[in-house]
């Protein structure tokens, strides 16, 4: 047997880049204030597509479930039969953080290495994107400035897709049982709610949800969210003096006593952070949300005390004041786990270096799909995508990473159907 798959740069880079465009031009922006799944309509329009797609394809055992997620199986090569089941999946939603409706992708065939100005004063700019001007000469698609891009995690969605059409096209390519999954709401952090683990056969899942070629993950946050009620005591501000309790006032002297230092935008590596989502209210009533991240749970549970602490404070400050600090688990570090299935990552490496990519493990500073399935009992690490720029109107992608990832997968289907 062979020890890679042969295949082009040309036919790898022709089974995602079409494939990314449609997907990325359907806005799919998900709301994590809707307790819904999935929480927009858009999702529904690409997971009816993604099914439709995959049936086209010949995956005839394809379901669309009751609460949006999209599960295939390719049945296993004759002979195969007995070997385990290998998952692969990716998320249909894109974050809020900017606008993510009316996308329109950007495709540059050849990037010349120079600045890219994009629509409202937006631009791609080399000078200070040394990953952007390694690109150069490289076919690229980014955002026009008005919206995100949808990488994150479309360039998945098309890795798996295409690495589907390119196997069930070549019947010579030995492989196990392998299965499909495409997910609504992951933006949000919810944690798969109404995932049916019960029809899941796979002895291990890899998530296409990452960045960077090369960059394998198998630890993520322990993520937690607080959500901060604050009452006040009202009467006309005229009236005030040594009465009024300003709830808005109470949420933003609560927010301030967040540790600058322990913030997203001043942390990196194995450092966690506390980080404000959203504020509201008024005189009586406002809120507050609140992201706990830490890749240790001592350091989450350490700041989730803090907030109690912080709540305490606050009232102090406003006699007739009361606040309550409601704390919600979403997702958990799936290092542990993934450790204890050694084969899981070692086939994922001896992957990579069939696919001819160097890689590297690095932590998330963030979560994906797969802390939850593992924590569910199906160890999935986390492979690159190409992405770059997240949840923003500068986000772009690399298509050859993008096409190193399908090649990947490829060759993960192959190495979990030779053991």
């Amino acid at each position: 047997m062979n020890t890679q798959t042969t295949i082009t740069q040309e036919e790898l880079e022709a089974l995602v880049v079409s494939r990314f465009i449609k997907y990325a031009r359907c806005g799919t922006s998900s709301d994590r204030r809707v307790a819904a799944t999935p929480s927009t309509p858009g999702q529904w329009v690409l997971a009816k597509a993604l099914a439709e797609e995959l049936r086209s394809l010949g995956v005839g055992d394809t379901e669309l479930t009751d609460h949006c997620y999209v599960i295939a199986r390719i049945p296993p090569s004759p002979g195969k039969e007995t070997a385990r089941t290998v998952a692969f999946s990716a998320h249909m939603d894109t974050a809020s953080d900017v606008p993510g409706e009316e996308v329109k992708p950007q495709l540059v065939a050849r990037y010349d290495g120079k600045r890219i100005n994009l629509a409202e004063g937006y631009a791609l700019d080399p000078a200070a994107d040394p990953d952007l001007a390694a690109q150069e000469g490289k076919s690229i698609i980014h955002t026009d400035g008005t919206t995100l891009l949808g990488a994150d995690d479309k360039a998945g969605i098309a890795a798996i897709m295409g690495a589907a059409e390119y196997l069930l096209a070549r019947p010579e390519i030995a492989h196990g049982p392998v299965e499909l999954i495409f997910t609504p709401d992951e933006e949000t952090g919810k944690g798969l709610p109404e995932f049916p683990l019960d029809r899941i056969k796979s002895a291990a899942c890899y998530t296409l949800d990452g960045g960077p070629i090369g960059e394998l993950e198998i630890e993520c946050f322990n993520a937690y969210t607080a959500d901060i009620q604050f009452e006040g005591k009202v009467i006309h501000v005229g009236q005030a003096r040594g009465i009024l309790a300003n709830a808005a006032l109470m949420a933003a002297s609560f927010a301030v006593m967040l540790p600058r230092s322990e913030s997203p935008e001043a942390t990196d590596g194995y450092y966690g952070y506390y980080a404000p989502m959203d504020i509201k209210g008024n005189l009586e009533k406002a809120s507050l949300e609140v992201f706990i991240r830490d890749f240790e749970r001592e350091g989450a549970e350490r700041r989730i005390a803090a907030l109690e602490t912080f709540a305490r404070a606050v009232e102090a400050q406003f006699p007739g004041g009361k606040i309550v600090v409601n704390i919600s688990p979403k997702y958990y570090n799936m290092k542990e786990k993934i450790n204890a299935r050694p084969e899981v990552l070692e086939l994922l490496k001896k992957a990579a270096s069939a696919a001819g990519v160097e890689f590297r493990l690095k932590p998330i500073r963030g979560g994906t799909d797969g802390s939850r399935l593992t924590e569910l009992g199906i160890p999935t690490p986390n492979i690159f995508t190409g992405g770059r720029n997240a949840h923003s109107r500068i986000e772009w992608v690399s298509v050859p990473e993008m096409a190193a990832a399908c090649k990947l997968v490829i060759e993960l289907i192959r190495l979990w159907g030779a053991v």
